[in-house]
């Protein structure tokens, strides 16, 4: 017997001993697959079974065996094959006892690590049984909850359902009593009236009874004795023309009473409310804060004279008005109500400790400030200022040799920067006054000295520069009586120290008289509280974003903290002290650089931390959204004719400029500069005003308003310069404000109109007078003094008595035209449009020479 080739879906095999028989080894099947639009197909499938047989059992039939039996078998037979193997190999090889014992204890962990395997994997299938079942039993509890659940909720409906039709029918039955009621009670009124001996008495207050209503009474009497003679009414017994009143009508009317009722109680006790009012609200809205409708707030609005929609905004006075006409309480707020108590409370004395006194160095250009500062930090800035003038405002602390403390603020003497001396006066508890031995008083020294007043802080005279020639402290005491500074030495109150900073002389005597002063005032603070503080300088640095000097006032700044600084907000990225070192607090009267911010601050703006981003946010806005409407305000021109008259009188005449600096500081002082030097018919118009490098938007803004950009302290990008260049935009660089201010101050005389100055040049007698025809008047002339111009202006003087001015129009010698005639020399003339010239008169020629102004 064979088989034919390729033929997989019979096999031949011995199933009985003896007996060759032919099985299928594959399950064929169906399966129905389902497509969209409800197409649906029929697919075989086939299923291969895989057989495993073992030698003939006891009978002589070969026995089938499972996967996992025959992976037993073979793992054993694997196992013994490779024991005796080894035996045989061994006994090839001659191994020892040992070696044997060894390679056997080997086998046996193999055989011992595969069952613990087989013993897992059992233990593993059993725990997902487990999981399994408990799922099940799990979903079979909710489903038996949520059965319950809507069944309870079925039972609640039904119940309710049932008590409304029970409720409806008791009212329905109670309005068929009361029906009854009254018509037995008018039955029996008549009747009352019906009998004998009664009917001429009539009651006194009785009201006369009409026709119809009578009538109405026996109609209602003799139906009320039709409906209890028929009883159940029926097909039979129904009558057309007796209408019943229906329990939807009884149903309906009791409703109806019940809202008037309702209502008139409502209108009884109206809700008062209390309503919330802005500096502007829409109708709509003012009508949904007094839960009024829309149309009524309208009609009352039109009574009072005001046409609105309810889309329109009203301001709050009017809004008052109508909210009190509707009878509610009004609460006014405004905007700004987002700035109270954002400061906080002030602090208690007992949470108050003792704190570094911050001091301001303040005195005249070139008087040595910064050098004395820098002899008590043991630093070199004056260097790194350019022209060794201080230009920023930088704040620093000094630990002395004694272990306390002192803040130093460093202002710049310029006259300048007054914006920046009068912020320094305000966040500083002592002022040393720097006055040089040599020079003495000066403008800004009176400046600082009522800065320093204002501010009601006390002052200490450092008298520098005494270690050099024609130095007289004295002097300079006595000059400081002028302006109220009385010192010690001449009987007054102010402490004074003579010091020279080149020298490092008397700077321990300064740090004492500093301590000195500050042990009198007893400064604290409470560090325990959400800090607040003054920004003493901010700038833009490239890879660190925006940054602000904060010289803190009271609580303690950390990492982390949100903030709002002027118009701007930002969260604490990093703190770096005067030392360049990062820090992860600043306590009261430290100053700090504070990384994180939004944008530039301004100089002199105050930092408070609030308590989330949302406050801060919406500080933020309020101040921007001022700021914006105050510089709208400054910027405006006036009225339409107030422009129009300027226009025409040639008064508006401005310079454009835009400003880029590297610290907000040197921005303020600039266009402070700037705005000093304007007039009333030429002035300088600050367009912009950033911390950062010249970018192509300011160029942009540039080119359209044809501005000038200074740059201080600051460059373009390469794409700025480019721009800049192939747009024809002006960029100067500066880092003296002295350049900058004599730079513009030559542009702003470029605009002024030029002045004309009358020069005179000659004068010319007439000797004869000729008339020509289509020329008109000639006179000849003698020059009796300098010269006479063709083009010149003229002035016609008869009897010294000027007749005429105008223009002379042709200039002759002889016949020939000439362009000047000098003195004692004859000349012809004629003047343009004027003829009436006579003998003896004298002709006064004089030029028009034009000045520049200068500003």
């Amino acid at each position: 017997m064979t088989d034919k080739k390729g033929d997989d879906s019979n096999k031949l095999s011995l199933n009985r001993p003896g007996k060759l028989e032919l099985k299928k080894t594959v399950e064929a099947g169906q399966v129905k697959q389902s497509f969209s639009h409800g197409r649906s197909k029929s697919v075989a499938v086939e299923v291969r079974k895989k057989r495993t047989f073992v030698p003939k059992d006891a009978s002589g039939r070969m026995t089938e065996i499972s996967a996992e039996e025959r992976a037993a078998a073979e793992a054993k037979e694997a196992a013994e094959a490779a024991f005796k193997k080894a035996a045989h190999s061994n006994a090839d090889t001659h191994l020892t006892e040992s070696e044997l014992a060894k390679r056997a204890e080997v086998l046996q962990n193999a055989q011992r690590a595969q069952e613990e395997i087989q013993k897992q994997a059992e233990a593993d299938a059993e725990a997902r049984a487990k999981r399994e079942a408990a799922d099940a039993k799990r979903r079979e509890d909710e489903k038996e909850a949520e059965e319950r659940k809507a069944k309870a909720e079925a039972d609640r409906k039904a119940k309710e359902e049932a008590e409304a039709k029970k409720r409806i029918e008791e009212e329905a039955r109670k309005a068929a009593e009361e029906a009854e009621l009254a018509a037995t009670r008018a039955e029996k009124d008549g009747a009352r009236r019906a009998e004998p001996g009664k009917k001429d008495e009539k009651p006194a207050a009785a009201k006369p009874v009409k026709k119809k209503e009578v009538k109405k009474q026996e109609a209602s009497k003799r139906g009320n004795d039709r409906r209890r003679g028929k009883g159940k009414l029926s097909i039979d017994n129904f009558d057309g023309e007796q209408r019943q009143r229906s329990l939807a009508s009884v149903k309906r009317a009791r409703q109806k009473q019940k809202q008037q009722q309702g209502g008139a109680k409502q209108e009884a006790s109206k809700q008062t409310r209390e309503v919330v009012l802005p500096d502007h609200i829409t109708v709509q809205e003012l009508a949904n804060r007094m839960s009024e409708k829309a149309a009524a707030v309208v009609k009352t609005l039109m009574t009072m004279g005001t046409m609105v929609t309810i889309n329109q905004t009203i301001d709050a006075d009017t809004a008052q008005i109508v909210v009190e006409e509707f009878g509610h309480t009004v609460k006014r707020v405004s905007d700004a109500d987002v700035e109270v108590d954002l400061a906080g409370p002030e602090d208690k004395e007992s949470q108050r400790v003792a704190r570094a006194p911050i001091v301001t160095v303040m005195g005249h250009v070139d008087h040595g400030k910064t050098s004395l500062l820098d002899a008590l930090r043991e630093t070199d800035v004056v260097d790194k200022e350019a022209g060794g003038i201080t230009q920023h405002i930088g704040a620093y602390q000094v630990t002395m040799a004694s272990g306390a403390k002192i803040s130093f603020v460093d202002t710049p003497g310029h006259e300048a920067f007054t914006a920046m001396r009068a912020r320094g006066a305000q966040l500083t508890d002592i002022v040393v006054l720097v006055v040089a031995a040599d020079d003495g008083v000066m403008p800004q020294t009176i400046e600082a000295i009522r800065h320093a007043k204002a501010a009601e802080v006390p002052i200490i005279v450092a008298i520098n520069k005494i270690d050099k020639p024609g130095a007289d402290p004295t002097r300079v005491r006595t000059e400081l009586l002028q302006h109220e500074i009385q010192v010690e030495s001449m009987g007054g109150d102010v402490m004074d120290v003579e010091v020279s900073a080149k020298q490092r002389l008397n700077l321990e005597n300064l740090e004492e008289t500093i301590l000195l002063q500050a042990e009198i005032l007893e400064l604290k603070a409470n560090p325990n509280r959400a800090a607040e503080g003054v920004v003493v300088e901010a700038k833009q640095e490239r890879g660190r974003g925006n940054i602000a000097t904060v010289m803190v006032q009271r609580g303690t700044l950390r990492i982390g903290d949100i903030f709002v600084v002027g118009a701007e907000w930002g969260r604490v990225r990093a703190l770096v002290n005067d030392h360049g070192q990062h820090v992860k607090e600043s306590g009261p009267a430290t100053p700090v650089e504070v990384l994180g911010l939004q944008g530039t601050p301004s100089a002199g703006d105050q930092l408070i931390v609030v308590e989330s981003e949302a406050k801060a946010r919406e500080v933020s806005e309020y101040r921007t959204n001022k700021s914006k409407a105050a510089k709208a305000a400054a910027s405006g021109r006036g009225t339409l004719e107030e422009l129009f008259s300027q226009i025409a009188a040639g008064e508006v005449k401005e310079l454009p400029v835009l400003i880029k600096g590297d610290v907000q500081g040197s921005i303020e002082a600039l266009s402070g500069t700037f705005d000093k030097l304007g007039r009333d018919d030429v002035k300088v118009k600050v367009l912009h005003g950033a911390v950062g490098a010249i970018n192509e938007s300011d160029i942009t803004l540039a080119r359209a308003s044809n501005a000038l950009i200074i740059g201080f302290n600051v460059r373009a990008n390469p794409q700025a310069r480019e721009m800049a260049k192939r747009d024809g935009v002006d960029i100067r660089y500066y880092s003296i404000i002295y350049d900058a201010a004599d730079d513009v101050k030559r542009m702003m005389s470029g605009l002024l109109d030029p002045v004309y100055q009358e020069k005179f040049i000659g004068y010319a007698e007439i000797r004869e007078t000729f008339n020509i025809s289509r020329v008109g008047t000639i006179a000849g002339c003698m020059v009796t003094e300098g010269i006479v111009k063709r083009g010149a202006k003229v002035r016609l003087l008869r009897d010294n008595v000027v007749v005429h001015e105008g223009a002379l129009g042709q200039l002759k010698r002889f016949k020939d035209d000439v362009k000047e005639v000098k003195s004692g020399f004859e000349c012809g003339m004629s003047f343009e449009n004027y003829n009436d010239l006579k003998v003896g008169d004298v002709i006064e020629c004089f030029e028009m020479e034009q000045i520049e102004q200068e500003i």
